[in-house]
């Protein structure tokens, strides 16, 4: 269950909320979590789903409501074909919704039962996940108009690795909090990566591209343990760290013929609540035992001093206080949200004119 933020009595709290964006795609759940013959549910954007996978190995995922009395479709009964509703019995195909028998239809009846769907969305697997793509008020399910996001992937002999995390917040602040480059120092400080006293000054290009910006291209940061793991094989590690709404941030490093990559999305579980899950690959130290559950380990300790930070910082954001972001490191924040309101609007306004160059000490 996600983290809330709850008065003595044990009462959750609600945090400020954020306006979400819809018409793109977003991770529901891991596809290991679903079990043949067997419903899970998630909840995204505030929309209550229910997932499986069909015989065939297809994924779905449905509004967990049936449209005749609104009984939760999770609660019903599915064999692999069809979801049965658990109140009247109506058999629905899941990946398209429509209703395939109502089974209390005699034969003086005249509907025609396949005239009803239920709210079925566009699902896909890519890299372990149940992606969904979630249409605004008045689209169709089917005007599916920006591509599955896909972890980038150098070769065909890598390993894998996944993470999550639920927090307390909204969309917004676990956006910019995973993008916020001064923290480094003071949440992550720990031997494997940084310390304090660690800190120097950094200056780093960005550049605007399709609804985000990226970090260009650049050698890692010298004062991060783990980068300088790289320098083992001897050529120059450069690493590219891009952002693109609605939520997602990319990270390649290479080293000659060794790489890197790593997807993080901040997903709206709610209007208040979010999650990060993070999947990444890698051939680095391809044949160093046990290489796949240290990376895990230590990839836990870091998502969860995020995660730690994220639940104190929820405790001062329920009294909606006044904030303010402040130039050069708060200001992929603020491209962030101008992105956001642009794509809200529909204007395709870019914030950014062209390449800059940002300062800050980290």
């Amino acid at each position: 269950m996600p983290f809330v933020t709850t008065t003595e009595a044990g009462v959750p709290i609600q945090g400020p909320s954020a306006t979400l964006i819809y018409d793109d795609w977003y991770p529901a759940l891991r596809t290991d979590t679903l079990e043949k013959g067997k419903l899970s549910t998630a909840m995204l954007l505030d929309i209550p789903l229910v997932l499986g996978r069909r015989k065939d190995g297809r994924v779905f995922a449905m509004r967990d409501s049936c449209p005749h009395r609104g009984i939760p479709l999770s609660v019903g009964w599915f064999d692999g074909n069809r979801v049965t509703c658990r109140y009247h019995g109506w058999e629905f195909e899941p990946c398209g919704g429509r209703c395939e028998l109502i089974p209390s239809l005699s034969s003086h009846d005249k509907l025609d039962a396949t005239r009803i769907f239920a709210t079925a969305y566009p699902c896909e697997e890519r890299d372990g996940h149940a992606w969904v793509y979630v249409p605004g008020a008045g689209r169709k399910r089917t005007e599916a108009d920006h591509p599955v996001p896909e972890l980038a992937k150098f070769g065909a002999r890598y390993r894998s690795a996944h993470l999550r995390a639920d927090l307390p917040c909204n969309v917004d602040h676990g956006i910019i909090g995973l993008m916020d480059p001064a923290h480094g120092p003071f949440v992550h400080q720990a031997w494997w990566w940084r310390s304090r006293a660690s800190i120097r000054e950094k200056t780093k290009k960005f550049e605007p591209i399709p609804e985000g910006f990226r970090m260009s291209a650049h050698a890692p940061s010298g004062n991060s343990a783990p980068y300088k793991l790289l320098g083992v094989y001897g050529q120059p590690v450069e690493t590219t760290i891009d952002f693109v709404l609605p939520n997602r941030r990319t990270e390649t490093i290479r080293c000659g013929e060794k790489w890197f990559s790593s997807l993080t999305t901040v997903t709206p579980v709610t209007s208040s609540t979010c999650r990060i899950d993070v999947i990444a690959a890698w051939n680095v130290f391809y044949h160093v035992p046990f290489v796949t559950p240290i990376a895990k380990f230590f990839g836990a300790k870091f998502v969860r001093q995020d995660q730690v930070t994220m639940i104190q910082q929820a405790e001062g954001l329920k009294h909606n206080p006044s904030l303010m972001l402040i130039d050069d490191a708060d200001k992929p924040a603020k491209w962030y949200f101008a992105l956001k309101q642009a794509r809200l609007e529909g204007t395709g306004k870019h914030p950014m004119e062209g390449p800059v160059e940002l300062h800050w000490r980290s």
